[in-house]
């Protein structure tokens, strides 16, 4: 049998009222590793890798996200503490209020200036600061 890495994908939420953007969305996960964490998961069989990150998103926030475009694969075998896991990371936008479901135990809109980057788990402290130098938001 063939081995190979858990396929996963994460989410870079633009939480936005109308035109004004709020901030970023971040969950505290109730699995471990505990901590902060963009919302994310699995890749099921049989699913577009675009289809898991808009149900994953509803699943653990409850927005209705729009897919704007793909940041990076992040695939470091040490990325995820559990197992090999590769995950293709999406920056997205929604409007709404989120609320934490599924895997959440809580969710929280962060300005860019005030992403707690030292509480992120995985690589996702990586993932943010990539996205931070890439994109020009307030």
């Amino acid at each position: 049998m063939i081995k190979t890495p858990f396929l996963s994908t994460d989410g870079i939420i633009e939480l936005y009222d109308e035109n004004k953007f709020l901030g970023i969305v971040l969950i505290e996960r109730v699995n471990e590793p505990h901590g902060m964490a963009l919302p994310g998961g699995f890749v099921d069989i049989g699913e577009k890798v675009e289809d898991a990150l808009i149900r994953e998103m509803k699943e653990e926030t409850s927005l209705d996200v729009k897919i704007i475009k793909l940041q990076n694969i992040y695939s470091d075998p040490n990325r995820d503490p559990r197992f090999h896991t590769v995950s293709a990371v999406y920056v997205c936008k929604a409007k709404g209020t989120p609320k934490a479901c599924d895997d959440a135990k809580e969710v929280f809109v962060y300005k860019r200036d005030e992403i707690p980057l030292e509480k992120l788990v995985f690589d996702h402290r990586k993932i943010v600061e990539d996205y931070l130098k890439n994109n020009h938001i307030k």
